[in-house]
């Protein structure tokens, strides 16, 4: 057994305690992949990370990212957890204000703006949504044909069965069958808020397909959902979308585009700090 560094962040949070948990172990190196799998069911949280020594010189650390039911590319809040837990243990980046991540996609871009940091979106690939499986997952989630809007496969390193509906009430009125969401896909669900409010838009993901019946706070999932909807003309360039109301958690995810990338930022907050053994 081996002593490692730990850190628990809370990723996304409004507040502290209002985001999405993430496990990261510091200087993972001497574990192998099944260790990591092993822990990462065992935290049950829906994402843990492995931090690594870079094997490109572009790239401050590298990192692997699991769920419980396996390795991800990509994901959105354990890149701005890693980055935050990195730099609290003494992490500097070789470029000032700007942290460079080696994973899954390859590098991933951060800066650092205040309290938040942001990451650079992943180009996002969309296709189109067999009508079966789109009928099944209405099922699945107690909506009406009429209710939804659009639907697209997004993918960005996860892939997401994605569906825009009328409004943020029929977001939040979701009561989801994680039993057949499982046998169908991972599923993403964004409706607007009303005009005015602190956030645009109301968010919920659904990934039983992969262990995790729904996800506090999902990065990856509101970047490819920012990039389809601002494509569609249907969201701005610079909004916040909320996420975790129904998990009595108060996630704010700040999305941005500036010419050819999309920023996507929130908070995080270390909760606990000390050592694993694995």
């Amino acid at each position: 057994m081996m002593r490692f560094e730990f850190t628990q962040v809370d990723v996304f949070g409004d507040t502290p305690l209002g985001g999405n948990p993430l496990a990261v172990v510091h200087g993972a190196d001497a574990l192998d992949e099944a260790r990591m799998q092993a822990f990462a069911r065992w935290t049950q949280l829906s994402e843990t990370t492995f931090l690594l020594a870079p094997t490109t010189p572009e790239a401050d650390y590298r990192v692997r990212i699991f769920t419980p039911g396996g390795e991800l590319p990509f994901a959105g809040h354990p890149t701005l957890g890693t980055c935050h837990a990195w730099r609290e243990r003494g992490g500097r980046a070789r470029a000032g204000g700007r942290v460079v991540q080696e994973c899954g996609v390859g590098l991933v871009e951060l800066r650092l703006d205040g309290e938040r940091s942001a990451f650079a979106a992943p180009p996002v690939r969309s296709e189109a949504v067999d009508d079966g499986l789109l009928a099944a997952v209405r099922d699945a989630l107690g909506l009406a044909a009429a209710q939804v809007r659009a639907a697209r496969w997004l993918d960005n390193g996860p892939k997401w069965l994605a569906l825009r509906v009328d409004d943020a009430a029929a977001v939040l009125a979701i009561e989801p069958d994680h039993a057949a969401l499982k046998r169908l896909a991972k599923v993403g669900v964004v409706g607007p808020h009303a005009p005015g409010g602190a956030c645009a838009f109301e968010v919920r993901a659904f990934a039983a397909a992969v262990g995790v019946p729904e996800d506090p706070v999902t990065g990856s999932l509101n970047a490819s959902l920012a990039q389809w909807l601002m494509d569609e003309g249907v969201a701005p360039a610079d909004y916040v979308a909320s996420q975790g109301t129904r998990l009595q958690r108060t996630g704010r995810v700040h999305l941005r585009r500036e010419g050819a990338t999309l920023w996507v930022g929130g908070r995080s907050t270390t909760v606990i700090d000390g050592r694993a053994v694995l």
